[in-house]
């Protein structure tokens, strides 16, 4: 990946192609790991500081790699393990270690994996939050709406602590320049000023309600948060519910006239969250295309 920075400014030059970065770090539902290199594409060639208001796994931000970032998110755990990633990444990895040990005797995963969800839930805290997301089933990590993580034990075994090791350190490298909020996504965006450049990928109104936050997402509060970044020249990329299906109703939701300028379709592949809730069944039916909306 050829990419220069102006070290004055910070403002990083996008005219070479960013690569596919598969590296995954979180599993997360929505994860864009696998296609925010064909999401980035559509970003301005020259921006300044780059803006995630719903950072979840993070994998638009550690595919671009900017030197000036800004990662919000209203989970704390969550953003616990980000900036733990930055500030102390040889903690994160003893977190995870510590928690893989627990599951040396395959015959009792299931009841580690529980022990350390219970941990979560008694307590909320990055250190367990970072292991369910890799053990949990799916990788959808699933709330109630009273905040209780309730995903089940995955049939997977967790990357083993060496290889979680290595990912740690690649992520460290990447995402060095940024800096992690515990915030509402409205707070992140009001950071946004001319020349910068937002990536909003909020959950989606039809089929992630199970998410944090998500029972009382507003829309209409993002679009008018939108709406106040391209009056001061911010940029703003939005990926929103495309040809995505909820049981059988397709979504539609509903855009303001006038706010974005172009939009295209980006395919992200089979959905998370239907291949958990159908558990094994073909997904043939299930290709989730988001719409990725532009106000440039």
């Amino acid at each position: 990946m050829q990419l220069s920075f102006g070290t004055a400014t910070g403002v990083r030059d996008m005219r070479a192609p960013v690569q596919p970065f598969k590296t995954q770090l979180l599993k997360w539902i929505g994860n864009k790991q696998r296609f925010a290199h064909e999401i980035i594409e559509f970003f301005p060639e020259r921006f300044g500081t780059y803006l995630e208001p719903f950072l979840g796994s993070g994998a638009v931000l550690g595919t671009l790699a900017p030197p000036r970032a800004v990662g919000g998110d209203i989970l704390e755990p969550l953003v616990e393990i980000w900036r733990t990633l930055k500030e102390n990444p040889h903690q994160l990895k003893d977190w995870y270690r510590v928690r893989h040990e627990r599951l040396v005797d395959r015959d009792r995963k299931v009841e580690a994996y529980e022990a350390i969800k219970a941990d979560y839930n008694e307590s909320p805290n990055g250190a367990d939050l970072l292991f369910v997301a890799r053990a949990c089933y799916g990788g959808v990590v699933r709330f109630r709406k009273d905040g209780y993580l309730s995903t089940p034990c995955g049939p997977h075994t967790p990357i083993s602590p060496e290889s979680f090791s290595r990912r740690v350190d690649i992520w460290h490298e990447r995402t060095k320049g940024a800096e992690f909020l515990v915030a509402d996504f409205e707070e992140t965006l009001d950071r946004a000023q001319r020349g910068d450049v937002v990536y909003c990928d909020p959950p989606y109104s039809c089929t992630q309600s199970i998410l944090y936050g998500a029972q009382s997402f507003s829309l209409s509060r993002l679009f008018a948060a939108i709406e106040r970044c391209k009056i001061r020249g911010a940029r703003v990329a939005l990926s929103i519910d495309g040809t995505k299906r909820s049981g059988e109703t397709l979504c539609d939701v509903p855009i303001p006239s006038g706010l974005f300028e172009r939009e295209a379709m980006v395919n992200c592949g089979r959905s998370m969250l239907r291949r958990f809730q159908r558990k094994g069944e073909t997904l043939e039916d299930e290709i989730v295309k988001d719409r990725l909306l532009l106000s440039y």
